[in-house]
C-alpha cells in the first residue's frame, strides 16, 4: 500500500510567536489578495472570540521560493529580511491582530491607511468599536493597542486602570479583583494558539490558489492578475507601486491647476491599467499566458531564466508608463466624449472601457496615429464594442482574438481599415432594422442599447424631452445636484399602465417606454394618463420644435393616443434609428 504524500505541514503558533515572525519579516504578505477590506466591527469579533476561547480558523502559509520582496504587513518602513513564509489564507485575521497589537495602521480598499480602534470594559469584557462616546467613559479602555504598545507591565496598567476608574466610580474589592482577572484574561490573548498549513515551496502559483479556493469558506477567488501583481510586487515594486498611486490618485478630485488622473467613467484597480498595459505590451487579452511570459518561462524548454525574465518586465514597464500617462487617458476619454458617452453613467461595460483603451495606445504608440485619426477612430469603436455589448461575454477571449488579428498588422492605415471593418461586418442593415429594435424589448436598467440611444441622443444635440436644454447639458457630470438633473420618465406613466389592466412589471418597464426629462416635468406628469399631459406641455413649442423633440426622441407623432403594445414596436424602430443616426454621425 502506498503511502499517502501532502503537499503542506501542519505547524502550531501562539499569537506572540506569530507577530515576532511578522516584525523580524519571517513572514510576509504576498500580493495576491486585495488591501485590508474588513470593517472594525469585524475586528471586534475577531477579539471577542478568542477572548472567550473560540476557535477561529485555520491560517495557510506557502513556504517562500521567490528570489525578494514580498510586502509586510503594516505601515513600516523598516527594512526586513525576505520573508520565508507568505500568507495565503487568513491575511485578514493577522492584519487585524497585528494592526492592533502593534497600533500599525493598514492599508483599506481606497488605497489609504487607517488606524483600527477597539475598545474593551473590563467590567464585563465587553469589546465594542471605538466612539467618541466611549472614549468619555471611563469604564472603558478606548483602544486596547495601547496596552501593548505602551511598554508598561501589565500590573503596572492594571492597577492604573482600577485607580484611574477608582476616582470616579466607588468599587468593591471583589470588583476590583474581576477587573484585574479581565485583563489578565486580556493580556493572555498574546498566547492564543494558532494553527497554520504550511505549503510546501514547490507547489506552483496556480496550485496555491486551487488549494486557497476548496478551503475558502468565503468563496473568495485569485485571478490571473492577482498574480502578476504578486510578480510586480517581487521582481518590480516600483510598478506595483505605480499603479497603486496612480489608482489612489484617480479617487481624487484635482485641486486648482494640479494635473491628476481623476476622471468621470472610471475609479480603476491595478488589475485593470495592468489589463491595458499588458494588451499593449505582449498583444495578450489573456492573463495566463502573460504570467509565465513575465515568470521568463522559455516556452521549448520550460525552464525560467531571469534574463529573458527581466527583458519581458522592461516591455511591460515601457507599456505601464504610457498607460499611466495623463495626456494619453484624458486624451482616450476625450474620445468618449467626443462619442457622445459624457461619464460612466453611459458605460454599461467596464470591459470595453478597458481594451478601448488599450486600442487607443496601440494607435498611438505602436502605429503613430494623429490624434484627430484617433478621436474619431476610437470613439466609434468604442460606441460600436459598447453597443453590440462586444466584451460583456468572454471578454478575455474576445479582446485576445482581438489582438491576435491584428498582431501582423504593420501600419496605422490597416490598423484603422481592420477596426473599420470589424465594425461594418457587424452593424449591417439587418442589425440596425431588426437585431437593434429587437433588443429594445427589454426593461434592464443598464441596458447597453439604451446607454447607446443616450449616447446617439447627446451626439445629435438632442433636447430634453419637454424642454429647450439638451441632453448633453443636462448629462455634464461635472456638474453636482442632491436631485439628478435628468431623470427616466415614463412616458406611459406605471401606475396608470397597471390601472389599464397592464401588470406584467417588464412590460410597465420596457426600455421603449423611457425618456429623458427633467425631474420638475417629472413630478409634474406623475401617474396622468399621457391624452391628459401631452396637450398641456405641447402648448409651450413651435410645431417645428415639436416635431424635432419627437425626431430626436424616437417617438411617433401622436403617440400619447397610440395603444401601449403599438406605441412600444413603433418607438423600438425609431429609437434604433436615432441610435444609428448618431453611430453614423461620427464618421
Amino acid at each position: 500500500m502506498s503511502e499517502l504524500k501532502t503537499c503542506f505541514k501542519r505547524v502550531d503558533y501562539d499569537l506572540s510567536s506569530l507577530l515576532h515572525f511578522i516584525d523580524v519579516g519571517d513572514i510576509g504578505l504576498p500580493d495576491i489578495q486585495r488591501p485590508f477590506v474588513w470593517k472594525n466591527a469585524k475586528v471586534r469579533d475577531l477579539f471577542d472570540s478568542m477572548y472567550r476561547g473560540f476557535p477561529v480558523g485555520y491560517l495557510l502559509f506557502w513556504e517562500n521560493a521567490v528570489e525578494s520582496g514580498a510586502k509586510q504587513i503594516g505601515f513600516d518602513e523598516k527594512q526586513r529580511d525576505v520573508p520565508a513564509r507568505l500568507i495565503v489564507d487568513g491575511q485578514q485575521r493577522l492584519t487585524s491582530l497585528y494592526a492592533v497589537f502593534r497600533g500599525q495602521k493598514v492599508l483599506d480598499e481606497n488605497y489609504a491607511y487607517r488606524q483600527i480602534e477597539i475598545a474593551f470594559r473590563p467590567s464585563d469584557g465587553k469589546f465594542e468599536v471605538a466612539d467618541a462616546a466611549i472614549r468619555r467613559d471611563p469604564e472603558w479602555i478606548p483602544n486596547i493597542s495601547q496596552l501593548w504598545s505602551s511598554g508598561a507591565s501589565s500590573r503596572k496598567l492594571v492597577n492604573g486602570f482600577i485607580d484611574k476608574l477608582g476616582q470616579k466610580v466607588e468599587l468593591s474589592e471583589a470588583e476590583e479583583e474581576h477587573i484585574a482577572h479581565n485583563l489578565d484574561r486580556l493580556f493572555d490573548l498574546q498566547k492564543y494558539p494558532f494553527t497554520a498549513l504550511e505549503i510546501a515551496q514547490s507547489v506552483e502559483e496556480e496550485q496555491v490558489a486551487d488549494i486557497f479556493v476548496r478551503i475558502n469558506s468565503e468563496g473568495v477567488k485569485l485571478n490571473q492578475a492577482d498574480f502578476i501583481l504578486t510578480l510586480l510586487s517581487v521582481f518590480w515594486e516600483k510598478g506595483r507601486t505605480d499603479l497603486e498611486q496612480f489608482c489612489r490618485a484617480a479617487r481624487v478630485p484635482a485641486k486648482g491647476s494640479d494635473t491628476s488622473p481623476f476622471n468621470h467613467f472610471l475609479e480603476p484597480d491595478p488589475d485593470q491599467l495592468l489589463r491595458v498595459a499588458v494588451a499593449l505590451a505582449f498583444n495578450r487579452g489573456r492573463l495566463k499566458s502573460v504570467y509565465q511570459v513575465l515568470r521568463g518561462k522559455d516556452p521549448d524548454t520550460g525552464e525560467y531564466d531571469p534574463q529573458r525574465r527581466q527583458d519581458q518586465f522592461d516591455i511591460l514597464a515601457e507599456a505601464q508608463e504610457h498607460t499611466l500617462n495623463l495626456n494619453n487617458l484624458h486624451q482616450y476619454f476625450k474620445a468618449l466624449v467626443g462619442a457622445g458617452f459624457r461619464s460612466g453613467e453611459l458605460v454599461s461595460s467596464t470591459n470595453a472601457l478597458l481594451f478601448g483603451y488599450a486600442f487607443y495606445l496601440i494607435g498611438k504608440v505602436r502605429f503613430g496615429l494623429a490624434e484627430h485619426q484617433l478621436q474619431r477612430a476610437i470613439g466609434r469603436w468604442f460606441f460600436f464594442a459598447s453597443l453590440t455589448g462586444r466584451y460583456t461575454s468572454s471578454p478575455e477571449t474576445v479582446m485576445d482574438g482581438d489582438l491576435a488579428r491584428i498582431r501582423e498588422i504593420d501600419t496605422g492605415e490597416a490598423f484603422l481599415s481592420w477596426l473599420d471593418g470589424e465594425i461594418t461586418s457587424e452593424l449591417t442593415n439587418d442589425f440596425w432594422q431588426i437585431t437593434l429594435p429587437s433588443q429594445f424589448d427589454s426593461s434592464s436598467a443598464r441596458n447597453p442599447q439604451l446607454f447607446a440611444f443616450f449616447a446617439a441622443q447627446n451626439r445629435l444635440g438632442a433636447p430634453v424631452l419637454f424642454s429647450h436644454k439638451t441632453v448633453s447639458d443636462m448629462l455634464d457630470p461635472t456638474i453636482k445636484t442632491t436631485k439628478k438633473a435628468l431623470e427616466r420618465h415614463h412616458l406611459f406613466p406605471k401606475a396608470w399602465l397597471e390601472a389599464q389592466g397592464v401588470s406584467d412589471q417588464r412590460m410597465r418597464n420596457q426600455m421603449a417606454n423611457y425618456a429623458l426629462v427633467e425631474w420638475p416635468d417629472n413630478i409634474d406628469i406623475s401617474a396622468k394618463a399621457p391624452q391628459d399631459y401631452v396637450p398641456q406641455i405641447r402648448v409651450r413649442f413651435s410645431d417645428e420644435d415639436w416635431a424635432e423633440m419627437h425626431r430626436s426622441h424616437g417617438l411617433p407623432m401622436g403617440w400619447e393616443a397610440m395603444p401601449y403594445d403599438q406605441f412600444l414596436g413603433q418607438r423600438r424602430d425609431l429609437m434604433a434609428g436615432v441610435v444609428r443616426r448618431g453611430f453614423e454621425k461620427l464618421a
